[in-house]
């Protein structure tokens, strides 16, 4: 294994991007569960919810009382995805400190998203910065549509680049490369993350991707390779934006750890991984889409990866 992969944090993003699309509402005490679970097994960080409208992401209702019910220590390792100055504002009220303020490379999907134009978002997010320095916090520029947009197509990687570059996001601690759609491929990857790191080489870069096209755990290595130092995944394969057509669910966070094997990874912990995902697709009724932990299912008995 070489050393960038063993050093490359995950961030589980089930508790936000994983359950947008889902038709349940999880219970505040279910969701507090979760992130103490993922916590205990290891996972160094986590995106736990979102400050968008419950009317129009209903998964998400209960965020401000998640983040309520967690300490400052673990609230320390999560996120609160944001989209303008006042979500920042309401979730560092509630106590959280990690503030991931998305806008999309593509104007049609960003007024789909959030309602304004990519200009409008980048405009307020000076405001946005302010906010979570004043509470000692930290604060991600998250680009999402990197690569694709369902409305207008193909992104130039300039206009990401633009963006990373753009004044008003001075004071973000992290870039977050998005493939919304799934739709990139590794060497796409590996080319935007690695000018997006030359960019702003004072703020770490992480990889956000799905799997719609298969290339979910390839293009997360990818990006790895080109310098990301975080990646993100879902249990199960879940997840997807509702507000962009054929987006689909999140790279699975069960076939990132199995492929990139941390420190904290075992194949008994990988069962605990396993099975925490299965719970959590029953309740929701969800299928796994993740292809390690079908393989930690099967009847290869002398893998030592394989649950008993």
């Amino acid at each position: 294994m070489t050393a960038p992969i063993a050093r490359v944090l995950l961030r589980d993003v089930t508790l936000r991007d994983g359950l947008q699309l889902t038709g349940k509402l999880l219970p505040t005490a279910h969701k507090v569960d979760l992130v103490r679970a993922l916590l205990e097994l290891g996972v160094p960080e986590l995106e736990i919810g979102s400050m968008a409208r419950p009317d129009l992401v209903p998964t998400m209702a209960n965020t401000v009382e998640v983040i309520g019910e967690l300490t400052p220590q673990e609230l320390s390792r999560c996120w609160i995805w944001v989209a303008t100055p006042r979500h920042v504002e309401r979730a560092a009220a509630a106590g959280a400190r990690n503030f991931q303020y998305c806008l999309s490379a593509s104007d049609a999907h960003n007024q789909a998203n959030v309602g304004r134009s990519t200009g409008a978002s980048l405009a307020a997010m000076p405001t946005a910065v302010d906010i979570a320095a004043s509470v000692n916090g930290r604060i991600q520029l998250c680009i999402a549509t990197a690569f694709s947009c369902p409305f207008d197509g193909v992104v130039a990687p300039q206009r990401v680049l633009d963006i990373v570059t753009d004044d008003r996001t001075d004071g973000c601690h992290d870039t977050v490369v998005c493939d919304t759609l799934g739709q990139a491929i590794p060497t796409q990857v590996s080319d935007l993350v690695g000018r997006a790191r030359a960019a702003a080489p004072q703020r770490r870069v992480a990889f956000h991707g799905h799997d719609t096209w298969g290339m979910g755990v390839a293009n997360t290595l990818a990006a790895v390779a080109a310098g990301a130092a975080v990646v993100d995944g879902a249990l199960g394969g879940l997840g997807g934006c509702p507000f962009a057509p054929g987006a689909s669910g999140n790279t699975a966070t069960e076939d990132i750890l199995f492929a990139t094997r941390p420190d904290y990874l075992d194949p008994a912990s990988f069962a605990s991984f396993v099975r925490l995902s299965e719970d959590l697709l029953h309740e929701l009724d969800e299928a796994s889409r993740s292809k390690a932990a079908q393989g930690a299912r099967s009847r290869a008995a002398a893998f030592e990866w394989v649950i008993a």
